[in-house]
C-alpha cells in the first residue's frame, strides 16, 4: 500500500505514534510518505521506503496567520497525484482531517477518489476541539472521515459524549516497540553517573503543561526522599518547567531534581529509573507511561482518563485520585521500599507491556486500512 500520513513532528504522543507506525508499516513492505512541515523528530533515518515532503506556508502580508491548512491540503493533493498514493491517514482531527477532507474533494473533482483515516490523540478532542471556536470544525472532520480511530475506550467516550458524532469510532490502543525500548542486557545502565549506590532514582516526561500537574510530581517526590534517598529526573520542557524549579528550591530539593529538558535519549535515562511518576488531570492514553513499562519501570499515575486502560493498579504500579500525593507518594515507597517488591513490579511492568507491543497493534491498522480500500475499489 502506499499511504500518507500527516501529524505534527513534535516530542508529543501523536507524533510519535505516528512515525513509528509509518516506520514499521514501512518495514514491512508499504511506501510511507509523511507529509507535514518539519521532519517528525522521530524520523531519524530515511528508507527506500520511507519518504519526507515538507509542507511550507509562504508568507503573505495580507494574512495575519498564515493558512497551513491550505498549504496543506495543496500539498497533500500534489503528492497523492505524483506518487499515486492510495490512502490519507491523519493523526488529529483538527487542522489534520479538515485538511485532509478538502484535498479529497478536490481530487474528487479530477476523478482520484482516496479514503481517509483519522486517529483521534486526545487533546484535539477534549482540549482544541471542545472549544466552541473549533466544535463545528472538529465535528465535521470526524463525520466526513472515511474511518476513524481512537487511542483508548476513555478518549472514545469521550469524543461520542462531547461531540454529535454519527461515525463508528474503532479504539486502536498505542502501541510500544519492545525489541527497541527494552534495554539491552548487554549494555550496563551507568546509574552512578545520576545517583548513589542507596538512592532510589524517579522520573518524569512530559511536555511540562499544567494538564500533567507538574507539581504533584514535586509534592510526590519531596514525600518520597523524606523517607528513602532518591533522585527526581524531570525530563522536557514547557511553561510549567520554571514554576517547578521554584518549587524544589522553596521545598529544599532543587539539590536532589535533575532538569534535563528536551531529550531524544530517553531510553537511556529509563535504563537508570526505578519509578516513573504521571499524576496527570487526564491522559488519552498515557504513552509515557507505557514507554516507562517498556523498560520495566513500573508506574504510579493517576486513575484518570486512558490510564487504567494502561497501567494495570497493584500490577504495573499503582492508580490512584487526581491530586491525591499522600496516596501516590506511599504506594510509591511500597514499591521502592524493598527490593524483592520492586523486582516484581518492574517484571509486571513489561509483561503488560508487551500486551502493546506494536507486533500486536500494528496488524489492527493494517486490517483497517484494506477495508478501507475496498470501501473505494
Amino acid at each position: 500500500m502506499k499511504i500518507a500520513i500527516v501529524c505534527y513532528p513534535t516530542f508529543g504522543g501523536s507524533g510519535v505514534v505516528a512515525t513509528e507506525l509509518g516506520l514499521e508499516l514501512a518495514r514491512r513492505g508499504h511506501e510511507i510518505h509523511f507529509i507535514t512541515y518539519s521532519q517528525p523528530v522521530r524520523l531519524a533515518l530515511l528508507s527506500p521506503n520511507v519518504h519526507y515532503h515538507e509542507v511550507n506556508v509562504p508568507e503573505y502580508p495580507l494574512f495575519h496567520y498564515q493558512p497551513y491548512e491550505l498549504a496543506l491540503s495543496s500539498k497533500l493533493v500534489d503528492m497523492v497525484k505524483l506518487y499515486k498514493i492510495e490512502l490519507l491517514h491523519v493523526h488529529y482531527a483538527i487542522p489534520h482531517a479538515y485538511a485532509g477532507y478538502m484535498a479529497k474533494q478536490m481530487l474528487k473533482d479530477e476523478g482520484i477518489n482516496i479514503p481517509m483515516v483519522t486517529t483521534l490523540h486526545g487533546t484535539d478532542i477534549t482540549l482544541v476541539g471542545n472549544h466552541p471556536f473549533y466544535k463545528p470544525a472538529v465535528t465535521f472532520s470526524i463525520n466526513k472521515s472515511d474511518f476513524v480511530t481512537s487511542v483508548s475506550q476513555s478518549l472514545k467516550d469521550a469524543t461520542l459524549k462531547l461531540f454529535n458524532i454519527k461515525n463508528e469510532i474503532e479504539v486502536i490502543p498505542n502501541f510500544i516497540e519492545l525489541d527497541k525500548n527494552s534495554n539491552d542486557p548487554s549494555i550496563p545502565c551507568q546509574r552512578s553517573v545520576m545517583a548513589k549506590e542507596n538512592e532510589r532514582i524517579i522520573t518524569h516526561i512530559s511536555n511540562f503543561r499544567k494538564v500533567k500537574r507538574i507539581p504533584d510530581v514535586i509534592k510526590i517526590f519531596y514525600n518520597i526522599q523524606k523517607e528513602i534517598p532518591a533522585k527526581l529526573m524531570m525530563v522536557g520542557d514547557g511553561p510549567e518547567k520554571e514554576k517547578a524549579e521554584y518549587l524544589c528550591q522553596e521545598l529544599g530539593i532543587l539539590d536532589k531534581v535533575i532538569f534535563f529538558g528536551n531529550s531524544n535519549e530517553i531510553d537511556k535515562i529509563l535504563c537508570l529509573t526505578d519509578l516513573f511518576l504521571l499524576p496527570s488531570e487526564t491522559e488519552s492514553f498515557g504513552l509515557a507511561a507505557l514507554e516507562a513499562m517498556a523498560c520495566k519501570v513500573p508506574v504510579i499515575s493517576s486513575n484518570s482518563g486512558g490510564l487504567p486502560e494502561v497501567n494495570f493498579d497493584g500490577i504495573s504500579g499503582y492508580l490512584s485520585d487526581v491530586g491525591n500525593t499522600e496516596e501516590m507518594a506511599q504506594n510509591a515507597l511500597k514499591i521502592l521500599k524493598d527490593d524483592a517488591v520492586l523486582k516484581q513490579f518492574k517484571e509486571n511492568a513489561l509483561s503488560v507491556a508487551k500486551q502493546f507491543d506494536i507486533k500486536n497493534i500494528l496488524p489492527l491498522y493494517e486490517e483497517l486500512y484494506k477495508k478501507a480500500l475496498n470501501k473505494f475499489l
